[in-house]
């Protein structure tokens, strides 16, 4: 049985109140909340071992490295690549991104072309934008429909032997859809083109197995997994990551140095150049480890659970449309309220202490596609519960009385 109120108890924020009403927090798609058991390694950090690592050989170094290289072993074993040295910690997805991004400008020519999906993360968007501009490949969009789907015939016919490079998120951070990236994967190996899978969104609700997809890249950000910000890691194929130029230059990224010629390091440390959020990414194995323990399919479930009472709840309410309505989704539902702006949705719910988010969700692209200006984003995770969803109901009915 999934103890909801049990789980509550290890997030401290949850217990706070927002304008004289007790939180209700809908805005996991943006970032997580983190339980106290996270808090604790991070205060542990830098009040115990605070150092910087793999140089040092004193005490502290040395503990600081082997806790964040046991962090390193821990994202290994959960999205279960190959080798340790294929997890190579970033500041979170987007960096992941460009990482990948800026290596290809070294193997792209002009009449290559790149394929994005019309569901992307401006972060999906705009570094293979700057790609193409500096390397003179093409980009072509995997269209949408109507029921926030990707057009998946429509990608096949896309492909050819100019295709080098596939991006796709796994979730949709705008409308929740699960996009069918095994079969996108599959395709886009059949004409010989990399695929990089965004999943920023999937990973709090789905234990993906790299080695199962065949994924050549795929990246992550600690915060949307009840860990801290400013940390995240790239999964990347031994063989891509040994294909790639380093991303930056600087300490720990280097082999040897004369002022002739730089030899550079082994994976994973040609790619994580200077002083890593080292508390950080220690952390995140922490947070990886606290959501194992809750286990994926009881979230899974759960959530799907809340995904559906919050669905059939919200349409009871006249002149709401949700946008996203994929058979296969997450807990995310989009929706506005007829002739009213989501903001100011947003900002009554706000005062309630419902906190959602509202605009485009740096998703603009799929927002002109059913041209409005945005829509309200409630997210939910693990840690909310129905009489939450009930509170969220109550307050948007309430806005539309007051803005009707």
């Amino acid at each position: 049985m999934f103890k909801v109120e049990n789980i509550r108890k290890d997030f401290p924020i949850l217990s706070r109140q927002v304008n004289g009403k007790p939180l209700v927090y809908f805005d996991n798609a943006a970032t997580s909340q983190t339980p106290q058991q996270v808090i604790d390694v991070i205060v542990d950090y830098y009040s115990n071992y605070n150092a910087n690592i793999h140089r040092g050989v004193h005490a502290l170094s040395q503990e600081a490295t082997d806790l964040y290289e046991q962090a390193r072993y821990k994202i290994q074993a959960h999205f279960n690549a190959k080798h340790a040295h294929e997890i190579i910690y970033t500041s979170g997805t987007t960096h992941g991104i460009n990482l990948v991004a800026n290596g290809f400008s070294a193997l792209l020519k002009k009449g290559d072309e790149i394929i994005v999906s019309a569901l992307e993360h401006h972060s999906n968007i705009v570094p293979w934008q700057m790609l193409c501009e500096r390397t003179g490949a093409s980009l072509k969009v995997i269209p949408m429909n109507q029921n926030g789907e990707l057009e998946i015939k429509l990608f096949e016919t896309l492909l050819n032997q100019n295709t080098k490079l596939v991006f796709v998120n796994h979730i949709s951070n705008a409308l929740g859809t699960i996009n069918p990236i095994e079969h996108i994967i599959k395709k886009a190996h059949e004409v010989g083109a990399a695929v990089l899978v965004d999943g920023a969104q999937s990973s709090p609700h789905i234990k993906p197995d790299v080695q199962a997809l065949d994924v050549d890249f795929y990246v992550v950000s600690a915060h949307k997994m009840c860990g801290p910000t400013g940390v995240g890691v790239l999964y990347g194929k031994e063989e891509w990551l040994n294909k790639l130029p380093p991303y930056q230059g600087g300490g720990e990224m280097i082999a040897e140095v004369t002022f002739e010629k730089t030899t550079y390091a082994a994976l994973p440390h040609k790619f994580e150049a200077g002083t890593p959020n080292i508390c950080g990414g220690i952390a995140f194995g922490t947070a990886i480890d606290y959501m194992n323990a809750v286990g994926f399919d009881a979230i899974a479930s759960y959530e799907h659970e809340l995904l559906e009472y919050a669905t059939e709840k919200l349409l009871e309410i006249e002149g709401l449309k949700i946008y996203g309505t994929s058979e296969r989704k997450t807990s995310v539902i989009s929706f506005n309220l007829e002739g009213i702006h989501p903001y100011d949705v947003g900002t009554i719910l706000d005062k309630l202490g419902v906190a959602v988010r509202t605009g485009h969700h740096c998703a603009q692209p799929i927002m002109d596609y059913f041209k409005i200006p945005g829509t309200v984003r409630a997210s939910f995770a693990f840690y909310n519960t129905k009489a939450e969803i009930d509170v969220l109901v109550e307050g948007v009915k309430k806005a539309k009385m007051m803005l009707s």
